[in-house]
């Protein structure tokens, strides 16, 4: 449970956010770095792609985030999918992200290949130069291929590699998100609280929160 709260958490921090009411039809691309703080710094970059869409604007996205230390390539995730924005009422709006999510975990014991999904809604105040909005979302990991080391298998000899699943763990998670924008650029920081699936523990890193820019071309 500890390893997948670990995952999990990294999937929580990155997430690009969108100013939608900075967002013009001719920001075809968006540029984004963001960096997030739990136990140690977690890097983040994604590309935004603006679809046209006359009713509902629409990005196309990915993402990528990885864990800093010795070996910083071990712990990775890649997001790709979607955020649609649905409403927008006297500069209320309401949006969704739907992505699907990939990851890998590695210790001295075991490395973890996980294939997953990530869906999100945001409803909050926007206006040209700022806005401040809620967010709530569940982060699901769906099937996961375990290779365990060798030091591993010396103490324990009947473990068993190989993908396990489907719902091998989950966390729902919420909180707040605000930023401010000009010109072509948007600052923006989020931070909220982890919840496990079954509403009865706490993840490792029961948090997350996150610093990052945008710039729209």
């Amino acid at each position: 449970m500890l390893i997948f709260a670990f995952m999990l958490v990294l999937s929580t921090i990155n997430a690009q956010t969108i100013n939608w009411a900075s967002l013009k039809e001719e920001n075809r691309h968006i540029l984004n770095a963001n960096i997030g703080v739990d136990y140690g710094a977690v890097f983040g970059a994604g590309y935004g792609y603006q679809i046209k869409n006359k009713l509902f604007p629409m990005i196309a996205n990915i993402e990528y985030s990885m864990a800093s230390g010795d070996n910083i390539f071990d712990d990775f995730k890649t997001k790709a999918g979607v955020k649609i924005r649905w409403i927008e009422f006297h500069h209320f709006q309401f949006s969704t992200n739907l992505h699907g999510v990939y990851r890998r975990y590695e210790n001295d014991y075991v490395r973890l290949q996980n294939f997953g999904s990530d869906l999100s809604g945001v409803v909050g105040y926007y206006r040209a130069k700022w806005f401040v909005a809620g967010e709530v979302g569940f982060d699901k990991a769906i099937i996961t291929h375990f290779k365990h080391s060798q030091s591993y298998a010396d103490q324990y000899p009947g473990v068993v590699d190989g993908w396990y699943g489907p719902t091998t763990g989950g966390n729902f998670y919420y909180g707040l998100q605000a930023g401010t924008s000009f010109g072509k650029h948007d600052i923006y920081v989020r931070a909220g609280t982890v919840l496990t699936q079954d509403f009865k523990t706490s993840p490792l890193i029961p948090f997350y929160g996150q610093v990052g820019y945008n710039i729209r071309l």
